[in-house]
């Protein structure tokens, strides 16, 4: 199944700059060949739902592994199955209506 998720992770106690951490999880989500964009408050990433949650997973395990000792994160997941159906063709869909 393919799934679109928005990630937003926030790691605590390492200040308030969250550019580092982000920029970690950016390599890992990169890496992963999963389509993504990072946006100013979380990043759109979309494939098949294995291959995103493990990424998602990988995230976390890259930030605990760089010494973040917690994170919190948001996660918004949809899926659909009448057709296929990218987050980019979604903004595009939305920008044709205000035009």
């Amino acid at each position: 199944m393919r799934v679109s998720v928005d990630l937003c992770l926030v790691p605590l106690g390492v200040g308030v700059s969250l550019g580092p951490s982000i920029a970690l999880c950016q390599e890992v989500i990169k890496a992963s060949g999963l389509e993504h964009q990072l946006g100013p408050d979380g990043t759109a990433i979309e494939g098949e739902w294995d291959d995103v949650f493990t990424c998602v997973k990988a995230c976390h395990a890259r930030l605990h592994q760089e010494g973040v000792q917690r994170i919190h994160a948001t996660l918004r997941v949809n899926t659909r199955i009448d057709r296929v159906q990218s987050f980019r063709d979604k903004v595009g869909s939305v920008n044709r209506l205000m035009t």
